[in-house]
């Protein structure tokens, strides 16, 4: 007879973040593929309305990003990993841009949720400057998190639900997780 030795498991530690990298079903993709991450649902945040819709947000005049909320443990990833991602995954010293998506909802944020996210975003992003990965420096805000607000169901897990389906998905999406080393 053997012993049952239950090793107990480390409970994960939470922590949340929010990025804009453009348009989030990009952004989601990429990150929901990282070992850590729990989960990761798209939206909205940084504008003046109250329960904004995508039709609201794609007019360019609520002041939200298209974002994405990133729950994950800090004992399996770290912020700064999450950030090293962030970066790679869209180009940040584009104002208001990304590939064929113009528009402020389309702007590279980092939404902190405590100042020690701010801390380490700030220097994040001043030593990608430092590093001449880029030929420009980021135009990336940093910004504390306000009100967030859940996108539609639509929106949610979009790669994953149409990767075969919509050309988005094969001619942006798949590339851009290829690229990162994630698929």
């Amino acid at each position: 007879m053997s012993a049952n030795l239950d090793i107990p498991s480390q409970e994960p530690e939470l922590e949340t973040a929010t990025f804009g990298g453009g348009c989030f079903w990009c952004t989601e993709a990429v990150m929901e593929r990282l070992e850590g991450v729990l989960d990761v649902t798209s939206g909205y945040m940084g504008g003046e309305n109250d329960h904004p819709t995508y039709e609201d947000v794609c007019t360019g005049r609520t002041g939200h990003a298209e974002v994405i909320q990133v729950s994950f443990d800090k004992n399996v990833i770290t912020f700064d990993e999450l950030l090293d991602v962030f970066w790679q995954a869209h180009d940040p010293t584009t104002l208001n841009q990304q590939g064929a998506d113009h528009g402020t909802q389309y702007r590279s944020v980092i939404f902190y949720q405590s100042l020690k996210q701010k801390e380490l975003a700030e220097n994040s992003r001043d030593r990608l400057d430092q590093s001449g990965v880029y030929p420009a420096p980021a135009v990336t805000e940093i910004s504390e998190a306000e009100t967030y607000w859940m996108a539609e169901e639509g929106h949610q897990d979009y790669y994953r639900l149409n990767k075969d389906r919509n050309s988005y998905c094969s001619v942006v999406i798949s590339p851009k997780i290829k690229k990162l080393g994630l698929e």
